[in-house]
């Protein structure tokens, strides 16, 4: 049994939809969540992205608002490139990752490679915030994200 826990804590829950102006209106209007923050996420403002071990360049829309200190994070995929456009096919619209707090992003990458959970997409914003997504289908049931904060 490994000493400390590989996550530290729950940062974020992630939902793929088809629409995200629809999906916040819902969340605002049935659940009084909001406010939002709007942003496209695409090559413009996010470096280095990979999907299933190559580069590829992908586009999405994403809100963010928080339910209590968790932050909730609507993805409209904007292309057919990313795992987010996987699971809409695969699946529909429904969760589709948890972000989880770690110690060292890095270390965590590795051991956890070590253990046969691999990336399956990553990608760094212009301000060097690095994402990490860590297939974890198989022991935790969901993807996981992993963040590494930028400078400043």
């Amino acid at each position: 049994m490994r000493e400390k826990p590989v996550f530290t804590g729950v940062l974020q829950v992630g939902v793929v939809v088809r629409n995200l102006d629809e999906a916040v209106k819902k969340y605002e209007d049935i659940y009084g969540i909001g406010p939002w923050a709007i942003n496209v996420l695409d090559s413009s403002n996010v470096n280095d992205m990979t999907v299933h071990g190559k580069r590829q360049d992908f586009a999405i829309r994403v809100g963010f608002a928080f339910v209590g200190n968790t932050q909730w994070e609507l993805i409209e995929p904007l292309d057919d490139k990313s795992i987010y456009a996987e699971f809409l096919n695969e699946h529909g619209e429904g969760l589709h990752h948890v972000a989880f707090g770690v110690e060292n992003h890095d270390e965590t990458v590795g051991y956890l490679g070590e253990k046969g959970v691999h990336i399956i997409q990553s990608g760094t914003s212009t301000e060097g915030f690095t994402f990490t997504y860590l297939n974890t289908r198989e022991g935790l049931y969901c993807l996981s994200e992993i963040y590494k904060m930028g400078k400043g």
